[in-house]
């Protein structure tokens, strides 16, 4: 029986014929460089793809798992994609040397091209990095008073400059040197062009060192028609939400060239201050009579009050008058006294009155508009809309209780009353003649 033997293709031998096909294409002085670039461009695309897709990726899921949230902050703004072109930028760098056949030169030119991109993305990874930097600092309560926002954008203009003459010293093969030489000639040119960011840098130092203006802070500003709250602080200009719902801005260094307040103080102390006047119809103040005194006298607030004031008015007059019958002899309680009396000793009890600060009930210069009472306290309440309640609820009494005093508010006539004018009957007018009665008037002649 004849055996039959079948032989099977030596790998040794396709490997070698691959090889061989390999070193033809790429020895060929027109295929060998475009078969190398293709290759370098493949290998670039998918080094490319792995490293935003399973390096980032691997990265994002780690630090999602991390107990810390500062890695997650570094993730949102991008400095690990960023960095990440470096990696291809590499490949290129380092693969373009090995293509044959390239033309003399067109490797050093993609090798300063490349190592400009890899310049470009350091940058771009150190201004996410500062920008990481502010978003981390901001959580801490320390950043309302101290913002470093403006300094870290002084460090990535510092950190753009550099950029930008590293590549262009790069694409142009000079050191970076001559560049940086050239500057002491463009100081002049420079000082005008960043003439407001030097300003700011120098107002924003100054703000910060001195806790001048806060994120959170109420600030006014008439001069730019500013009122509302600071929302951002950054090197040339600070944000302003104002209370119609407008953002304004103004340059940083404007706030040491003009005035501005800044409300942070009121809500620090806890008090809001309250300064109103009532008007008082002068016509209505006089002396009170004693039914009116007793009648006054039931009112709790007043009844420690008008009993020691009519006791020390008593003794005095005892001592010290002269004729009783002369009103101008004696001193005598008067309804505007005893509603000022009032006024201080029911906003006493008023628990919306802050205690411990300046309380004063006082007379104005009296003038057309009458006597001004003015009263001038703080509210324990810094919140605008429930501090104006308070102050409203307290003029509504206030108001409501001057003619139990006997007095009344001064205000102009309106319309309506020169109305009511015209309506009162007037005084009664003579009848008219008639035929029947007698004319006192000469015949005519």
């Amino acid at each position: 029986m004849e055996e039959t033997t079948q032989t099977l293709p030596d790998p040794g031998s396709a490997q070698a014929l691959a090889s061989s096909w390999l070193a033809a294409w790429l020895a060929d002085p027109l295929w060998g460089p475009l078969l190398g670039v293709l290759l370098l461009v493949l290998g670039v695309i998918v080094l490319h793809l792995l490293t935003q897709r399973l390096i980032l990726r691997a990265l994002d899921k780690l630090f999602s798992h991390t107990g810390t949230w500062w890695d997650d902050v570094l993730m949102d703004q991008g400095v690990f994609r960023r960095l990440a072109w470096l990696i291809p930028l590499l490949l290129i760098h380092t693969g373009v040397t090995m293509i044959p056949g390239l033309a003399e030169g067109w490797a050093e030119v993609v090798q300063r091209i490349t190592r400009a991109f890899a310049c470009l993305s350091v940058a771009l990874g150190l201004s996410a990095f500062l920008s990481a930097i502010n978003s981390i600092y901001s959580r801490y309560p320390i950043a309302r008073n101290r913002p470093i926002k403006g300094y870290l954008q002084v460090v990535a203009i510092v950190v753009w400059v550099c950029a930008v003459i590293l590549i262009i010293a790069t694409l142009m093969k000079q050191s970076p040197w001559y560049f940086l030489s050239g500057l002491g000639a463009m100081t002049a040119i420079l000082l005008l062009v960043f003439r407001d960011t030097l300003l700011s840098l120098v107002a924003g130092i100054q703000i910060t060192a001195n806790d001048l203006i806060r994120v959170g802070d109420w600030i006014e500003m008439p001069q730019f028609g500013v009122d509302g709250d600071v929302v951002d602080i950054s090197l040339n200009q600070v944000s302003v939400s104002n209370w119609d719902r407008t953002i304004a801005v103004i340059p940083t260094h404007k706030f040491l060239e003009h005035s501005f307040r800044n409300w942070r103080g009121m809500f620090d102390a806890g008090g809001r201050r309250i300064k109103r006047a009532i008007s008082i119809d002068m016509n209505t103040v006089h002396f009170l009579a004693p039914e009116e005194i007793e009648r006054l006298g039931r009112i709790s607030v007043l009844h420690d009050y008008l009993t020691e004031r009519r006791a020390e008015v008593e003794n005095w007059n005892r001592e010290h008058a002269g004729d009783p019958e002369v009103l101008t002899n004696q001193r005598r309680l008067t309804n505007l006294g005893t509603f000022r009396a009032y006024v201080v000793a029911w906003l006493k009890r008023n628990p919306h009155v802050h205690p411990d600060m300046t309380f004063i009930v006082r007379q104005l210069p009296p003038g057309p508009e009458g006597l001004p009472l003015e009263i001038y306290f703080f509210a324990r309440e810094t919140r605008w809309a429930k501090y104006e309640d308070i102050q409203s609820d307290i003029f509504d009494h206030l108001l409501a209780v001057l003619p139990e005093f006997g007095l009344r508010v001064f205000q102009r006539p309106a319309g309506s009353d020169f109305q009511q004018l015209s309506q009162a009957p007037g005084p009664a007018t003579r009848p008219a003649l008639t035929t029947e009665q007698p004319s006192s008037d000469p015949a005519p002649r």
